[in-house]
């Protein structure tokens, strides 16, 4: 391809594009090889043709699965959890701790990723229920309450007032 990258936008393309982003990988990596657009050309590409964009959604939807299953591969993967010790007094193995927190961090971050990019699937389960009961009063026994803590709170201030550091009374609510 003579001059450089591609800014041209075809579906081939776009198609390889979204292939690879599906796979799991970023933008920028994808956009690192040689016959593929610079990332601004691509987000220009997602401003100017709605159906790229479309497309676009679709494969880093996919990803997040692809990532999820990633994620078995990478802690399934003990090759490098043990080494061989170089100490002839205390020959064998040990425990490659720098090995295991990497594979730890790049589960947590599929894991992250896949959970923003499908939260239904791989976010956090909040656990909304409501438990208690919703009581339902009149405006008026509304209006009792509220006076009435209006003048147990106003009766503590009054006991805790000192000489001029509190402002006038503004009495009790109003009802409108």
């Amino acid at each position: 391809m003579p001059g450089g990258r591609p800014c041209e936008y075809t579906q081939d393309l776009a198609d390889e594009i979204c292939g690879q982003l599906a796979e799991g990988k970023s933008l920028r990596t994808v956009c690192k090889g040689e016959s593929m657009p610079s990332v601004p050309t691509v987000f220009s590409w997602m401003r100017k043709f709605p159906q790229f964009l479309k497309q676009y959604e679709i494969s880093k939807a996919e990803s997040a699965d692809y990532l999820a299953e990633d994620t078995l591969d990478i802690a399934d993967d003990g090759t490098n959890d043990w080494m061989t010790t170089n100490d002839p007094e205390n020959p064998g193995y040990r425990v490659n701790g720098e090995a295991i927190a990497r594979s730890r961090l790049r589960v947590d971050t599929r894991k992250w990723i896949a959970s923003k990019l499908k939260p239904k699937k791989y976010g956090e389960k909040l656990d909304i229920a409501h438990s208690g009961s919703i009581e339902t009063i009149s405006r008026e026994s509304l209006i009792e309450r509220l006076t009435g803590l209006y003048s147990a709170a106003h009766s503590r201030l009054d006991g805790d007032r000192t000489e001029g550091t509190a402002g006038p009374d503004p009495g009790p609510p109003t009802s409108h």
